[in-house]
């Protein structure tokens, strides 16, 4: 992408904003947070050099999998029930109420209930609790975000495929498929770090699993090895802005008339 001017001034304030922000974490951890077992991000950094970067591929690999695997399926049924309310739309107070209740549902009891339900995860393996929450988190707001888009077609454009005999499908089809895909990729965005963070709290819920961020985060907490916390936080902030940035590109490729950039 060419680096416009807007866009360099937008990477020399995020640049800025990051280093102010390194500058006040120091500060503060090296005087009146000391005593609070705050590191400073020399601390940090030698804990990430210590444990190398096979450590955490090997723990985020895992993570990142079950969040993969949750986003799809949780985005998957929820862009079905989206268009389900397009084609029939008595269905609308149904699915709409439902996508509310998987969002109002309370992890800390709806995690216990998955961990019986389902088998313990194998040595080494993915836990299908946090697979779950993984697909949970992202599912109310891409219903949601989906309909929204489906529903901002130009009307005039709807009629005149109407007009023409075309029906509810190609209506669906034709226009408002593709008058969404802008709004479809910015829920598309908001749900990667959701499903990032849904299956981080079913690892850590699920005590069976033996690797993965949520054991060693469960790991450092007990072992009070604050800096190696404050890695793999810090770790999951970039993982998740990463796949942040990459959906939003590839969302920029396919429907560049979002940007008013000609294709």
């Amino acid at each position: 992408m060419a680096l416009t001017a807007e866009r360099g001034r937008a990477v020399v304030m995020g640049g800025l904003g990051a280093l102010l922000t390194l500058a006040v974490w120091w500060a503060c951890a090296a005087t009146f947070l000391k005593d609070n077992q705050v590191p400073t991000p020399p601390d940090v950094l030698d804990v990430f050099l210590e444990r190398g970067f096979g450590y955490y591929r090997r723990i985020f690999s895992i993570t990142l999998e079950e969040a993969a695997r949750g986003y799809v399926v949780g985005v998957g049924v929820a862009l079905l029930l989206a268009t389900l309310v397009l084609l029939v739309p008595w269905l609308e107070p149904v699915i709409m109420q439902f996508a509310v209740v998987t969002y109002c549902l309370p992890i800390v009891a709806l995690a216990p209930i998955l961990i019986i339900v389902h088998d313990l995860p194998e040595p080494g393996g993915t836990s299908p609790t946090a697979v779950d929450l993984a697909a949970i988190s992202v599912f109310f707001t891409t219903v949601v975000g989906a309909v929204l888009g489906f529903r901002a077609a130009d009307p005039t454009t709807v009629d005149v495929v109407s007009v023409y005999g075309g029906g509810k499908v190609q209506q669906f089809l034709r226009v408002r498929l593709v008058s969404a895909l802008p709004a479809l990729f910015t829920t598309l965005q908001i749900a990667a770090p959701a499903a990032f963070l849904g299956a981080l709290l079913g690892e850590y819920f699920d005590r069976h699993l033996e690797v993965g961020v949520g054991p060693s985060l469960i790991l450092s907490q007990n072992n009070r090895e604050t800096a190696l916390a404050w890695s793999l936080g810090i770790t999951c902030a970039l993982v998740s802005g990463l796949a942040y940035l990459l959906i939003g590109l590839l969302g920029r490729w396919v429907a560049p008339w979002s940007k008013g950039v000609a294709r």
